[in-house]
């Protein structure tokens, strides 16, 4: 049965959301806020790494008061949340996250949930929404599909891309590990400084998240979770099956929004582009509508194909990975992008097949998908956009 107690092993920092409460679910004894009125919808709201709940400072209170019952969950290793043995493993691996949202929702009598998140928070409800669909009402995803597994997480990407992981490639090193271990605040500080460099957050705003990072089972977690990613960690066997099913990339069928940082993705250079996407016209030359499907190029069309909406504010390359990384389908079910990676990588759209079965490689005729095909094809598909 589920309990709920106060937390008293961890310094609380002060939160506009009001006073947080504990309950056990799974093997954790969570930490969350618990805001708006009980018999509202159900929205969870799932930070990433290094953040935590207060990412949600301002939008908790706002959907509280359109009458949302907003869950803001400490994940595990951070804020106040605690394993309920000291014998289990700390397992930061994406499975382990995703069944712990599963627990919450039992622990909490919820049946169903808007569930978003960025960062680890996108990971986590990507998951939720791909594999327990009957307990997602909707997802709102940032950065679009997030689900990974090991072996596709062994392909290399462009110099300029692995340089922004640099932190991983430390996490895999014991010198990482203790470094991050003995400088956790400033490494967490230094992340938030490159992640958003045109955020001018001030050290109120990062102390009071900071506190989140001295959970006992913060530096096992988060480095499990980098080595578990690149291969040189294994995760546990409770999770294999799970982890299975992720590897095939699951598609997602619920009403979907996906949220891109269009600052971020117009300074990326044509390396990382690296299928030529940045060649693709601002706008095809069909007449499909904003958020409709287009056979022609097997897109969803986003939603700022216009001049004015555009206004010149988004530039080409981010148009073109707007349309191939995310997507809003209204009055539908949405579809889940994933990013291309050497050409491997899948994005699957729950619509008829544009481009013909050869191609397209459907999983199966009952369902069929699109998924983007080989080099060769993905040219011919460009050309008749010129």
């Amino acid at each position: 049965m589920a309990s709920t107690s106060p937390s008293t092993s961890t310094p609380v920092a002060p939160s506009s959301f009001g006073s947080l409460r504990q309950i056990e679910a799974g093997i954790l004894n969570v930490g969350f806020v618990d805001a708006g009125p009980r018999d509202g919808p159900a929205v969870v709201l799932l930070h990433g790494w290094p953040y935590d709940i207060h990412a949600y400072a301002e939008v908790a209170p706002s959907l509280a008061a359109r009458n949302y019952r907003v869950i803001v969950p400490y994940l595990r290793g951070f804020g106040t949340t605690r394993f309920l043995s000291e014998a289990t493993f700390r397992n930061g691996e994406q499975a382990a996250l995703a069944v712990d949202v599963i627990a919450l929702l039992d622990a909490l009598d919820i049946d169903r949930a808007i569930v978003a998140g960025f960062d680890w928070g996108a990971r986590t409800a990507d998951i939720v929404a791909a594999i327990w669909p009957e307990r997602c009402t909707a997802l709102v995803s940032v950065s679009g599909y997030l689900i990974g597994s090991q072996e596709a997480n062994r392909m290399p990407l462009p110099p300029r891309a692995e340089l922004a992981w640099w932190y991983q490639f430390y996490f895999a090193t014991e010198r990482g590990r203790l470094g991050y271990g003995q400088n956790t605040r400033e490494f967490n500080r230094l992340i938030w400084q490159t992640a958003s460099p045109e955020w001018a957050f001030d050290d109120a705003t990062f102390d009071r998240s900071a506190i989140s990072f001295e959970n006992p089972d913060h530096v096992d977690i988060v480095i499990h979770n980098y080595r578990w990613r690149i291969g040189i960690a294994d995760g546990e066997p409770r999770y294999a099956d799970l982890e299975a099913r992720l590897a095939e990339s699951p598609v997602i069928a619920v009403p979907t929004i996906t949220l891109e940082p269009s600052q971020q993705l117009s300074r990326l250079g044509d390396e990382e582009l690296r299928l030529g996407l940045a060649d693709l016209p601002l706008r095809c030359a069909c007449d499909t509508k904003a958020n409709d499907f287009c056979h022609d190029t097997g897109l969803v069309h986003p939603g700022l194909d216009s001049e004015a909406s555009l206004s010149g504010l988004v530039p080409r390359k981010t148009m073109a990975l707007r349309c191939l990384l995310s997507v809003s389908v209204r009055g539908r079910n949405a579809s889940s992008h994933q990013p291309l990676r050497n050409g491997e990588r899948t994005t699957w759209i729950d619509q008829p097949c544009p481009i013909g079965p050869a191609a397209c490689r459907c999983r199966n005729s009952a369902r069929p998908s699109f998924r983007h095909p080989d080099r060769a094809t993905r040219e011919a598909m460009k050309r008749r956009l010129r």
